[in-house]
């Protein structure tokens, strides 16, 4: 379709829709009543007299109603679904042609967007979560989790890692009748009625938005993020004060086979604390003295997590000399960690 039969046809979904008040009201009564006289349609609504007629005609064109030109006039409601047959018809195919045009807007690398739209936002969380290919954090309300479900499922079965947080605990399934294996590798609920709602995928894209103004219709806000070191604020956010504060509900994680891929460093080390033998990893960031990029690999010799996850860092033997490594931001030790992966026997590719 050109861009000016698009146009024509938005410009005639647009005039087919363009009902005022009046219209509305009359509408509404007249299918409420089946057939109502032209005086009758006055009497109960608040449409004066004189415009009732062009309003059921405005209607009549719209193949709303039927006018049976009888003395006095009826108006005679259509069976909506017969009605708008062809307005679904033409929508359908309107979007249709729509997505053809449609382009995804490119993401600047260091974007920070606020959105002050429900659905928007709400959006983006799927988009969030579809983005994981490796590790996703979320905190959702019991209605997000069923909103989403179908898509949880889909990433757990393709091995990412799921940290889901639900909270109000009131309101969340039982997990004596909800498997909450399917959707996450770890589960837990959280008491707060005020827990936000974030999603994180990979330390890096990620949603925050209070979970209060998503609850209801409001426009509010939410803040997205498409920015490695903002991503993770919001991530270390939801690991020290949030998660940390939430009553576990099932915790599979230590069944994931190796090599496991993590965008932190608490999340790898709290994971490794129930695996027996040794380690090897391979480190993609950069030196904290210099800032320059770097990728290291070898056998982790130590290892060291705080309570509560505050502080946590490990110890590579790289052969030449043993190299301490800590999440982002780090700056106690020698490299900044923003890529690891572990595996068994040997140092993994990233």
């Amino acid at each position: 379709m050109s861009s000016n039969d698009l146009e024509r046809e938005l410009a005639a979904v647009g005039d087919r829709f363009d009902f005022g008040e009046y219209e509305t009201e009359a509408y509404i009564t007249i299918l409420e009543h089946g057939s109502l006289t032209a005086s009758e349609i006055a009497e109960k609504t608040d449409i004066p007299q004189p415009r009732v007629y062009d309003t059921v005609r405005s209607l009549s064109d719209s193949g709303l109603v039927e006018l049976h030109e009888s003395r006095p006039m009826r108006v005679v409601a259509i069976d909506p679904e017969e009605a708008f047959t062809t307005v679904r018809s033409t929508l359908d195919e309107l979007v249709t042609d729509l997505s053809e045009r449609y382009v995804t807007p490119a993401r600047n690398d260091e974007v920070v967007s606020l959105v002050k739209s429900r659905q928007t936002i709400l959006r983006y969380i799927e988009e969030v979560i579809a983005a994981a290919e490796y590790e996703l954090v979320l905190a959702l309300t019991p209605d997000l989790l069923a909103r989403y479900e179908d898509i949880l499922v889909e990433k757990r079965e393709a091995g990412v890692a799921i940290e889901l947080l639900v909270a109000p605990a009131a309101d969340i399934p039982d997990p004596a009748e909800y498997d909450y294996e399917k959707v996450a590798t770890a589960a837990r609920s959280r008491r707060g009625v005020t827990t936000p709602v974030v999603a994180v995928a990979d330390g890096e894209y990620s949603v925050y938005k209070p979970q209060e103004e998503v609850s209801n219709e409001e426009d509010r806000y939410g803040v997205i993020f498409n920015r490695s070191e903002l991503g993770f604020l919001v991530s270390g956010f939801l690991n020290t004060v949030v998660w940390t504060s939430g009553k576990t509900l099932v915790e599979t994680g230590h069944d994931r086979p190796f090599p496991r891929r993590y965008a932190t460093i608490r999340r790898c080390l709290t994971d490794l604390a129930n695996q027996d033998g040794e380690f090897y990893l391979t480190v993609e960031g950069r030196r904290v003295e210099t800032g320059k990029q770097c990728t290291i690999e070898g056998k982790i010799v130590d290892r060291a997590v705080g309570q509560n996850r505050e502080t946590a860092a490990l110890t590579v033997d790289v052969g030449d000399e043993l190299v301490d490594v800590g999440g982002q931001l780090a700056a106690l030790e020698d490299v900044e960690a923003y890529e690891i992966v572990v595996g068994r026997d040997e140092p993994p590719e990233l």
